[in-house]
């Protein structure tokens, strides 16, 4: 399931909405991103997160078919919130569930690596200094290259 909004969610009702009636589920791993109050050594005040509606969503059913091939998962979820958010807010929420903690563990940390570099969303800081582009990272790239090796 992907949702792609401007509002919050509470953690708890969406694992266990995601979670329900479902008895093979044995494990449940999730991620949740925060807005950080840093990032390279200067006060951040808030992030500001633009998508393509449409082309977002889509790009994100790709990157959760794509976990669903590589692991046995029952159930997947993942929020990703867009507009101005300040620190401690929550930006993304990515959690899946399985028969076993093995596949629940490895599939969510696939979706967060690839979600990303590769989810089109376009993120800016608010910093004393002024607005500042957020680019990628070298570190955010290598963590989605280990994946490309495995089927």
């Amino acid at each position: 399931m992907i949702r792609v909004q401007r509002e919050d969610f509470d953690i708890g009702a969406e694992i266990a909405k995601l979670t329900a009636d479902n008895r093979r589920i044995g494990g449940v791993a999730s991620f949740i991103g925060l807005v950080r109050d840093m990032a390279g050594g200067a006060a951040i005040g808030a992030m500001m997160l633009e998508h393509y509606p449409g082309m977002t969503e889509k790009k994100l059913a790709e990157i959760e078919s794509e976990a669903c091939r590589r692991w046995p998962l029952d159930a997947s979820l993942i929020i990703h919130r867009y507009g101005r958010l300040e620190p401690g807010e929550r930006i993304v929420l990515v959690v899946t569930a399985s028969a076993h903690r093995e596949a629940a563990l490895a599939s969510c940390a696939f979706l967060i690596d690839w979600l990303k570099t590769e989810a089109p969303f376009w993120k800016s800081e608010e910093t004393p200094a002024g607005e500042r582009w957020v680019a990628s990272r070298a570190e955010d790239e290598a963590a989605t290259r280990r994946w490309s090796s495995q089927p």
